[in-house]
């Protein structure tokens, strides 16, 4: 990011703003909302910016700015018309360290103002970086519309009663899950409908009805899609913002990572072919501890859990030792892959089937039934097949598919990355040869593929 986005309080700080128009004047009150002291520096005053003397205390200084203007000030605004003076104000206040944004002229910034939504003291801000301001105006008012001004006074609600909550629920992990449940649950509502006096009495109820007992955790088994985070489903979002930690395997993209609880414990497990982070009765043990550890632990695979995930031997443990659990399913990767590669699991022309394998090497072997996934008018959609490509397609024709049948490989689909490559099951072996191929990879065997250059719709980034 090319900006940091921070928060800086400015009440009773001295703050420079050199012009007095138009522009100068939002500005001013922009500053004037954060209760800043505000200087305005300019030849003329607009009579714009002089009716805003008393509602915002302004200090007058006419004359043209000069580098020896700036000094003790915590920011400095530049909003002239004047190349000149706002190279001027931006060369001294950066020569001093002082914060210095220059209206319309990004490169001369070191801080910008962002799009505000104020919902006191709830404050969100979006910014383009000077990039695109009309498009942070734009997702503001969208963020506008999904953020009620009653979200302020649940805040200020909570503010009323922390210091109460933190002497009453001495664990902290108890403390964030009681908060949870007041900003999502009945207490909220009562904000919401304007009934504050009912809400500060149901407040005041749970928090004498809370035990500093240490409580049993839960597991989330979160299904994580094929790869694109925004194909995540809201419970899962949801789950993976309360979750103190956050078990993870190799396909879970560093995007949907990033859309856990920030300060959640993240674990890596992942299991690649011949290299094992933790082998699967590890895993196991480690949610069940965890749980029993009073932790809230999500559970993050790529796909769905319960497709090639082994999402039922986790469960399992976790039933075993009375662990609580939720499953979230995920679009799995036969039905992401395949549609963003344009390409139907199943069409009335074509397959009346669908069949899901996995394609994992064993003694050099592939263990399938290969008589029924040869038979026609199906389709095979391969899991885990890149490295025992050769194999399937050998086998397949040994027991009568068509040499000519189409196969499709799906690298990274669903993502920016994504990658489609087509063929037979005498060529694809050959042509995928002088290719670097990167997994995660899907394979789909059978006459479908023929339809994917006609329906492909999903561009990627990919450039061959």
């Amino acid at each position: 990011m090319d900006y940091f986005p921070v928060f800086v309080k400015l009440k009773d700080q001295e703050c420079l703003v050199v012009g007095a128009g138009e522009i100068a004047a939002r500005k001013i009150e922009l500053l004037a909302r954060a209760n800043a002291k505000i200087t305005v520096l300019a030849e003329d005053i607009s009579p714009q910016v002089k009716s805003l003397q008393g509602s915002c205390q302004l200090t007058f200084i006419q004359k043209s700015f000069a580098a020896t203007d700036l000094r003790n000030y915590r920011l400095v605004v530049s909003a002239t018309n004047r190349k000149e003076t706002n190279i001027l104000v931006a060369k001294t206040a950066d020569e001093q360290k002082i914060l210095v944004n220059v209206v319309d002229n990004p490169e001369l910034c070191s801080f910008i103002f962002p799009a505000i939504i104020d919902r006191s003291p709830i404050i969100a801000a979006v910014s383009s970086g000077g990039a695109a301001p009309v498009l942070a105006r734009l997702l503001r008012a969208k963020i506008e519309s999904i953020i009620p001004p009653a979200y302020g006074h649940l805040a200020k609600l909570a503010e009323n009663f922390r210091a109460d909550v933190k002497e009453h629920i001495k664990i902290p992990a108890q403390r964030r899950i009681f908060w949870e449940n007041v900003f999502q649950g009945p207490i909220a509502e009562l904000i919401f409908a304007g009934n504050l006096a009912a809400a500060k009495e149901q407040i005041l109820q749970s928090i004498k009805q809370q035990k500093n007992e240490a409580s049993l955790g839960e597991v989330y088994l979160i299904g994580a899609g094929p790869g694109a985070p925004d194909l995540l489903t809201f419970r899962a979002l949801r789950l993976m913002q309360q979750a103190d930690v956050i078990v993870y395997d190799h396909l879970v993209s560093p995007e949907i990572l990033d859309l856990a609880r920030r300060d959640s414990e993240k674990i890596y497990v992942g299991k690649e072919r011949h290299k094992h982070t933790l082998p699967q009765d590890s895993i196991n043990a480690l949610l069940a501890d965890l749980a029993l550890a009073g932790k809230r632990v999500v559970r993050l695979k790529g796909g769905d859990p319960f497709i090639f995930g082994r999402g039922g031997e986790e469960i399992e443990t976790l039933m075993q030792q009375g662990i609580n659990f939720q499953v979230v399913p995920g679009i799995t990767a036969a039905s992401g892959c395949a549609t963003y590669a344009g390409i139907p699991l199943t069409h009335r022309d074509h397959a009346q089937s669908c069949t899901f394998v996995t394609g994992h090497l064993k003694n050099n072997t592939i263990n399938l039934n290969w008589t029924q996934l040869a038979a026609p008018n199906q389709t095979i959609v391969i899991y885990m097949g890149l490295v025992g490509l050769e194999k399937i397609c050998q086998s397949l024709m040994a027991h009568g598919s068509p040499s000519d049948l189409p196969i499709a490989l799906i690298q990274q689909g669903t993502t920016s990355q994504q990658r489609v490559i087509t063929g037979t099951l005498a060529t694809m072996p050959t042509i995928i040869a002088g290719l670097s191929i990167k997994p995660p990879t899907l394979i789909i065997i059978g006459t479908v593929v023929t339809l994917h250059d006609k329906l492909s719709w999903y561009h990627s980034q990919y450039v061959d």
